[in-house]
């Protein structure tokens, strides 16, 4: 409503006496003016917040996906020439020529005093639970119950008979050092070939050789194809948590697991093995433990050890041969290029993000215990 500014009853031609608007036209004027040019700007203002976004979604995409067009450097094979791999066949030859010598890694490994602690160590997992005051994977505190169970599973749970006096074994290990080495029909006449995880066989026969005596594995670990177990004779289970008790019940059972209990393994793991279950056994986490107490000898700062299955294979080798040789061990950390594994696309410099194993420590260690003559180097990475 409009106010008048003053009203007069006379009449008169006095200005004053006309009737007269208040301010309130110009006002409006300027009030509306105003919010036109507020309207303005909040329009510019979507307008530049829209560009904004889509600048910014625009630059996370193409940093998730351009990389992966970008062309990446050439995976490097560091294999020796053809006269260094002639050596390494030789020297693999005569090894083999030799007869078995009882006790030779044993009786050497005495003369050590700190891998003098890996020896006479059980191999699995036998009539009971043991006694164990620390959680897995160095014990079994608290999963007592479900090792009994899992043990009930097993039709045997000891070591193979044989009828050998003297037994020769080789740890097959995953490195890229075995790519080229025409190893395979060497590793294939040992007594005992342990490889470890889902490290393949089928394919790799010419370097890694056909044979598999035992396979330590976790259940993420375990290989896929059914054709990885053939000519396997036996499936050892490493305990990293009490649910992969669970899992070998459940291969070895032949019950699947629940999808609940799935979802705790940080991969997707089989539901079966076309093995029987007198096939399995459980790897006693002694070996884990003992072997990481020895492994703090090499290390300058005292802490939890996580031993690798490779050197728990090599462990455990010493338990049950008199002569231990190792193949495809020894990482070759100056070139971050170069070929992680035999099989596969990893790179070297995959190692550098792993916090869980200390495998400089465990390479000071093997070393020791090739110059000892402990055990021999097939491949020559140590």
């Amino acid at each position: 409503m409009l106010a008048l500014k003053h009203v007069n009853g006379k009449d008169g031609d006095d200005e004053s006496n006309v009737p007269l608007l208040c301010e309130d036209s110009s006002s409006e004027s300027l009030t509306t003016q105003h919010r036109r040019a507020e309207s303005r700007e909040f329009i510019f203002s979507r307008r530049n917040n829209l560009i904004i976004s889509v600048v910014t979604l625009v630059s996370c995409y193409s940093a998730l996906l351009v990389p992966a067009y970008l062309p990446t450097p050439e995976l490097i094979w560091t294999n020796d020439s053809s006269a260094e791999i002639s050596a390494l066949l030789n020297h693999s030859a005569a090894l083999l020529s030799q007869s078995c010598h009882i006790g030779w890694t044993v009786e050497r490994l005495r003369k050590l005093s700190t891998p003098a602690g890996l020896l006479k160590i059980p191999v699995f997992l036998e009539n009971g639970t043991g006694d164990w005051a620390l959680p897995p994977p160095l014990g079994l505190m608290g999963i007592e119950e479900m090792v009994s169970q899992a043990l009930r599973a097993l039709p045997y749970t000891g070591l193979p008979s044989g009828s050998e006096t003297c037994k020769r074994c080789v740890v097959v290990g995953s490195g890229g050092i075995l790519h080229g080495k025409n190893l395979g029909p060497h590793i294939d006449q040992y007594d005992i070939i342990i490889r470890m995880n889902n490290a393949p066989v089928f394919g790799f026969e010419r370097d890694a050789g056909s044979r598999t005596t035992i396979r330590l594995i976790y259940p993420e670990g375990a290989p896929s194809l059914s054709q990885e177990y053939k000519n396997t004779e036996m499936v050892a289970l490493v305990i990293f948590k009490s649910l992969d008790l669970a899992w070998l019940t459940s291969v070895v059972t032949k019950n699947p697991l629940s999808w609940w209990s799935k979802l705790w393994f940080w991969r997707d793991v089989i539901d079966s093995i076309p093995l029987q279950p007198e096939n399995f056994r459980i790897l006693n986490p002694e070996i884990m433990y003992r072997t990481g107490q020895v492994l703090q000898n090499y290390v300058e700062q005292q802490r939890k050890m996580v031993p690798t299955l490779g050197i728990i294979a090599t462990v455990l080798a010493m338990q049950v041969c008199d002569e231990v040789s190792l193949a495809g061990f020894g990482y070759d950390l100056q070139h971050p290029g170069a070929q992680l594994h035999y099989y596969g696309s990893m790179r070297m410099d995959s190692m550098k993000t792993q916090v869980v194993h200390d495998v400089s420590a465990e390479t000071i260690l093997l070393r020791e215990l090739v110059k000892a003559g402990a055990i021999h180097d097939l491949t020559g990475a140590l």
